[in-house]
């Protein structure tokens, strides 16, 4: 009975994975932008120093990819040196992602290939913080990253890894199977 349980599992796992990957993307969606959570004056005077988080997603060979860009932005709103934090195989080779898909494999949880590239961004909202909010949101995520040391796509991918960000802010956030592109409108039509 084990067996035909774990055999199950295996096969629920996989269309999973292969469902997300059945979608196709829409064109890059637009830039949106909140002021955050309880939006009182003081904290519209104390969100002016230009912290952010941004949760975007982009295009790839495959479905994409979500993560997270931080740091602060001018008054225009370009960043100002941007850090990425986001979970993937980490290896440039392809086979290390196919497996990926039946068991865990290493992974890194910095700046992948073409994350800051905005023709490859799909969608993204980024979310204005005090300082006291950014501190705490980037220890979170220092945090993640030290623990973060395996990616598995029906288990711990991408979408989890963000959705554990936004989750320690305090954000509702949609299943992990979705595409990147469809994961983070989501999350931002969830939370606005």
């Amino acid at each position: 009975m084990a067996l035909g349980r774990s055999r199950l599992w295996l096969v629920v796992a996989v269309a999973f994975a292969a469902s997300s990957c059945q979608t196709e993307d829409k064109g890059p969606q637009p830039r949106y932008t909140s002021a955050g959570r309880e939006l009182t004056k003081t904290t519209a005077q104390n969100r002016s120093s230009g912290r952010f988080i941004e949760f975007r997603s982009r295009y790839a060979l495959t479905y994409g990819h979500t993560y997270v860009v931080f740091g602060s932005a001018d008054k225009n709103g370009r960043m100002i040196n941007p850090e990425v934090a986001g979970l993937a195989p980490a290896s440039e080779d392809a086979a290390p992602y196919v497996i990926g898909h039946f068991i865990p494999v290493p992974a890194t949880t910095g700046e992948t290939d073409g994350d800051l590239e905005e023709q490859y961004r799909s969608a993204s909202w980024r979310v204005m913080l005090t300082d006291a909010e950014y501190n705490d949101t980037v220890a979170y995520i220092r945090k993640l990253q030290a623990r973060s040391r395996l990616w598995e796509a029906t288990v711990y991918n991408c979408n989890a890894f963000v959705a554990d960000i936004a989750k320690h802010m305090g954000y509702k956030t949609p299943g992990i199977w979705l595409r990147p592109q469809q994961f983070i409108t989501r999350l931002r039509e969830m939370n606005t």
